[in-house]
């Protein structure tokens, strides 16, 4: 038998080799990531068992991604004389802005701003953080063309810096020691 004459291997056997490359590579990624103390970001642990979060508005997205994170950490009353600790917004606000725009006045950037103002103190008034302002902002490139792209990457881009916000509080919620 010739070296023209072997058997070419088939489509199905090229694929089984494929696969199975890719479920070694996979397992050893895996392993990899178990090995080198990777973990899933979680909230900071909490000195305290019980909060109550005050002044946000009535459907506010940050108050319900503040509740969902602390949900797993500590208990999130209804009640401010039952909790802990009350978490004051002061100021939860965001902003557009236009930031460039071309001479025909057509936006080209806009500039969104998250702003978060809060404190924290005890049910009898004595102060357990500071007032703390909270400034996020992002630029955002802008075309008519593509509006309802740039709306979906704005409302993205607003998720993005709302988590921030809560990573940052949760961080200074951690530092509080009753």
């Amino acid at each position: 038998m010739s070296w023209s004459d072997a058997p070419v291997p088939g489509r199905r056997s090229a694929l089984r080799v494929a696969a199975v490359v890719a479920v070694a590579a996979a397992a050893t990624s895996a392993l990899t990531l178990t090995g080198c103390g990777f973990q899933r970001r979680r909230a900071p642990p909490l000195q305290f068992s019980s909060i109550h979060l005050q002044g946000f508005a009535p459907r506010s997205p940050l108050a319900a991604e503040l509740r969902r994170q602390l949900a797993p950490v500590v208990q999130v009353l209804d009640d401010p004389a039952r909790a802990q600790v009350l978490l004051l917004a002061l100021r939860d606000e965001r902003e557009r802005s236009v930031v460039a725009s071309t001479a025909a006045a057509q936006v080209r950037e806009l500039q969104l701003r998250l702003k978060f103002d809060f404190q924290a103190q005890t049910p009898g008034g004595r102060e357990l953080l500071p007032r703390a302002e909270l400034l996020l902002q992002r630029d955002l490139s802008y075309r008519e063309t593509a509006a309802l792209a740039k709306e979906q990457e704005e409302a993205e881009l607003f998720r993005e810096m709302q988590a921030d916000v809560v990573r940052q509080v949760l961080r200074r919620l951690a530092s509080i020691t009753l």
